[in-house]
């Protein structure tokens, strides 16, 4: 004989002694945000800068939502995003995390690692005549 409840007999997730259910603590935690990390800021930056020196985006926006963090560029701030570049950590086994994706919502390019990805937006060499 214990003088400790059977947790088997109790439906609530919190008992009288203070001792929680662990499935219904999960169910009931929030989900932290998905964002972006430093490094992947950084070769996001780096290109929007040079489009930005080039005169091509105006403005950017980044939301990170629960399912994907999502960076926005825009030619200017009142119209829809030009490019949105993607982090969706449930495509990564898959198809790959990132992805960029344009106005009209095609995918341009989707991989697993994200400096490829932004490999998009490097601009063809052209032919110059002498």
């Amino acid at each position: 004989m214990s003088d400790q409840p059977d947790l088997r007999t109790h439906a609530s997730a919190t008992t009288t002694d203070g001792i929680v259910d662990l499935q219904t603590y999960r169910k009931s935690r929030d989900a932290l945000p998905v964002t972006f990390h430093r490094r992947e800021l950084d070769l996001i930056l780096r290109i929007y800068g040079r489009m930005v020196g080039d005169g091509e985006w105006k403005d950017y926006a980044i939301d990170h939502g629960v399912e994907k963090a999502v960076f926005s560029v825009f030619k200017r701030s009142g119209e829809a995003p030009l490019f949105q570049i993607e982090k969706n950590p449930k495509l990564a086994a898959k198809q790959g995390a990132y992805s960029v994706v344009n106005v009209h919502g095609t995918i341009l390019k989707r991989g697993h690692e994200l400096a490829q990805v932004l490999k998009v937006f490097d601009k063809a060499l052209k032919l110059v005549d002498r």
